[in-house]
């Protein structure tokens, strides 16, 4: 994969979208990865962090969520430890402190829950899980971020001198705040703090009476601030003491970060995982937005994008209550290049820009809103033209910049190329440019490039008719009322509808009657046929909509009657079968009955005996010879089935074959919780019910009609409860 060029970039409004993942962030470091973003030019390392993307949005629908990644940037303390002899301050170990805890968490945690996480456990499975940095800094620090007292045993005495004398201080200047006051030398306030130290509010008059060292005065000067003499050979004791534990911290701090400077390499990659963290999660959370999703990567060149939304336009009409319509368009070998025409404001260019902008973002590790049974494949370069091309800087017109962007095109354009090109040919003279434009596509289509265009001219549509593997497509218009479907659809052009447009905006029709004696007639044929086509389309599809209802509904009732002719016909046969045993039995009868009045007659006991064994004997060689008949008919029947049933069997293996292959192709789709309430079946199973209880590892599902037991294991997943 090569790299995409930053025009690409610009034209399909890239930055805009990485803006709006910033937004989502929780970190300055995120928000400058996020920054950086861009198409990967390694397909291993792309489809690591689509993955990656994918399970972080799995966790916003089960319980076992992601714990918070949240951490202060350390890359100024990282710069400091590599310098011999600097040290760091009490608030940087409190931010390394809680990196190590916030990395070890996640570390933890993505090893728990290895099975939903598979590609995140990869991830944090490289970063070293270790306490050693944790509870060196918790041995020195307590839990308010102070140096505990016996961080040292030279803290701890120096600490405990400077309790005593503090309490020595507050006795001496409560008994001299108890004299001077009974003295009637203070103020009302009494007493107050000046530089950290407690002083005696002292009225100004009496200022020469104690004895002391002046501080300050009030803003009138009426009070004058004064530390007693008492307690100023004691205050000058504590600061010694302040400077000794100060002096000790210091050390402290030194043999702390020498340890931890060992560490710096693991601190550096604690760092750079939870920022990558933090990027996933913002990729994540837009996602979420979107709506977006993962769709099947194929290595084929092929495109098929179904209910694709422009991911920017989406966000801007969700946030106004307005409807966003979806696009869907295929790019196959057989279709590589689309020919989309049609009026202005009709969608031709967002549908341009939905299809190059969810590509891009793809390939940059970005999940896109499309249907789920979409499919993409990746591009080495993705080239486009796309808004005003008018170069200012270059002295450039817009045509003879948009001629070397074509050039630029012509060098690079090859089998693993998209090219998305609006406005194909303008600037010029509309036939000498259309001459080009269509040189130019003849081109690209030799090249086997993968692109789409939108154009108004009518040989680049009539060429797209002609050459194999390009194909017309317009955005369809309401041809009454002349306003956009926004549906694009394949397989002709569309018109330009400029007469039509111009007479609806007011313009005069002697005007427009003019206009069009002036354009050969041939091309006004022309145009009117492609918009009479286009009317025939509109009223095509509202017919085939309607007859695919009444069709749906004859289906059913045809459904219906099948059913009740059935039930009829095994109710006729079951009737037949009926009678044909009720006259079995009267046959019967009447020949025992004449036996009966044989033996009335004759009393011939032997006779009679010997008539009805030959009768019984009868009636049971039609017996053998109608079960004979029926296991023959049965076995038969029993062959055919089983002859069925394993072309069938052997059909299904081969699928399960298959999917079982392509499965463990793809890496393993992050597990869900499963809830009470929630709709399952069972794996490889169609029957869905709804979960009512769980025991232990068993499970009851309800299927409506009946409940059945299971192990939680034999469930899988399919909607959650609402």
């Amino acid at each position: 994969m090569n790299k995409i060029a930053k025009k690409t970039l610009q034209d399909l409004e890239f930055q805009t979208v990485l803006d709006q993942i910033a937004e989502y962030s929780n970190t300055e470091s995120g928000k400058t990865a996020v920054s950086k973003i861009h198409p990967f030019t390694d397909e291993f390392q792309l489809k690591i962090s689509l993955y990656q993307t994918s399970e972080y949005v799995a966790s916003f629908e089960n319980e076992n969520s992601i714990p918070n990644h949240y951490f202060d940037e350390i890359s100024e303390e990282l710069k400091f430890l590599l310098i011999e002899d600097y040290f760091l301050e009490i608030e940087s170990f409190r931010k390394i402190k809680s990196l190590a805890l916030t990395s070890n968490e996640l570390i933890l945690f993505f090893k728990k829950f290895k099975e939903y996480y598979p590609i995140l456990f990869e991830t944090s499975n490289k970063i070293e899980y270790t306490k050693a940095v944790i509870e060196a800094i918790d041995k020195i620090f307590d839990r308010f971020g102070e140096v505990k007292d016996k961080a040292s045993d030279e803290l701890y005495g120096i600490r405990k001198k400077l309790k005593g004398l503090q309490g020595r201080i507050n006795q001496s200047f409560v008994s001299a705040l108890s004299h001077f006051n009974d003295l009637g030398y203070l103020d009302d306030i009494k007493e107050t703090v000046v530089d950290n130290k407690r002083v005696l509010a002292v009225s100004a008059m009496y200022r020469r009476k104690v004895k002391g060292s002046l501080l300050g005065s009030s803003k009138t000067g009426s009070i004058v601030y004064i530390e007693p003499q008492a307690t100023l050979q004691l205050t000058r004791e504590l600061q010694d003491l302040e400077y000794l534990e100060r002096e000790e911290i210091i050390k402290i701090l030194k043999q702390l970060t020498l340890y931890v400077r060992n560490f710096q390499p693991l601190l550096e990659s604690y760092q750079e995982f939870l920022t990558q963290i933090d990027l996933i999660a913002a990729k994540a959370k837009f996602a979420n937005e979107l709506n977006a999703i993962l769709p099947e990567l194929i290595h084929e060149r092929e495109l098929y994008l179904r209910d694709a939304y422009h991911p920017l336009l989406y966000l801007t009409n969700k946030a106004k209550g307005e409807k966003t319509f979806p696009q869907t368009i295929e790019l196959d070998q057989s279709h590589r290049i689309i020919v989309i025409s049609g009026p202005n404001a009709g969608g031709k260019s967002i549908t341009l820009k939905t299809i190059g902008l969810l590509q891009v973002m793809l390939q940059s590790g970005m999940l896109v809103p499309v249907h789920e049974r979409s499919k993409m494949c990746l591009f080495d370069r993705i080239l486009t033209d796309i808004g005003d091309n008018q170069s200012i800087e270059n002295h450039l017109s817009t045509y003879s910049y948009r001629l070397k962007n074509m050039n630029q095109f012509l060098k690079k354009c090859n089998s693993r190329t998209l090219f998305l090109i609006d406005e194909f040919g303008t600037g010029s003279d509309p036939e000498l440019g259309g001459a080009l434009a269509e040189a130019f596509l003849e081109v690209f289509h030799e090249r086997e490039a993968f692109g789409i265009i939108t154009t108004h001219y009518a040989n680049l549509k009539i060429l797209a008719d002609e050459l194999p593997e390009i194909s017309n497509a317009n955005m369809l218009f309401d041809a009454r009322t002349l306003e956009p479907t926004f549906q694009l659809a394949l397989g002709q052009p569309g018109s330009s509808f400029t007469f039509e447009v111009a007479q609806k905006n007011g313009i005069p029709y002697s005007l427009i009657n003019k206009a069009k004696k002036k354009v050969e007639g041939g091309k006004v044929r022309f145009d009117k046929t492609i918009a009479k086509l286009q009317r025939e389309r509109s009223k095509l599809e509202k017919t085939t909509k309607s007859l695919s209802t009444e069709e749906s509904k004859k289906r059913l009732e045809t459904e219906k009657l099948e059913k009740v002719s059935q039930r009829v016909q095994d109710k006729l046969e079951s009737y037949q079968e009926l009678y044909d045993s009720n006259q079995r039995f009267i046959r019967l009868g009447e020949r025992i009955d004449k036996l009966a009045e044989s033996y009335f007659n004759n009393k011939q006991k032997k006779r009679l005996i010997g008539e009805f064994l030959k009768l019984i004997e009868v009636e049971n060689s039609k017996r053998k010879k109608v079960t004979k008949k029926e296991k023959t008919i049965q076995k038969k029947k029993t062959e055919a089935v089983k002859k069925e049933v394993e072309k069938k069997v052997e059909i299904i293996r081969k699928k399960k074959k298959e999917e079982k292959a392509k499965a463990a192709a793809q890496p393993p789709k992050p597990k869900v919780t499963l809830k009470l309430g929630d709709r399952v079946r069972m794996i490889d199973g169609r029957a869905i019910g709804t979960l009512e209880k769980i025991e232990k590892k068993k499970a009851f599902v309800n299927y409506g009609i009946f409940t059945t037991e299971c192990k939680l294991e034999q469930l899988e997943f399919v909607e959650r409860a609402k």
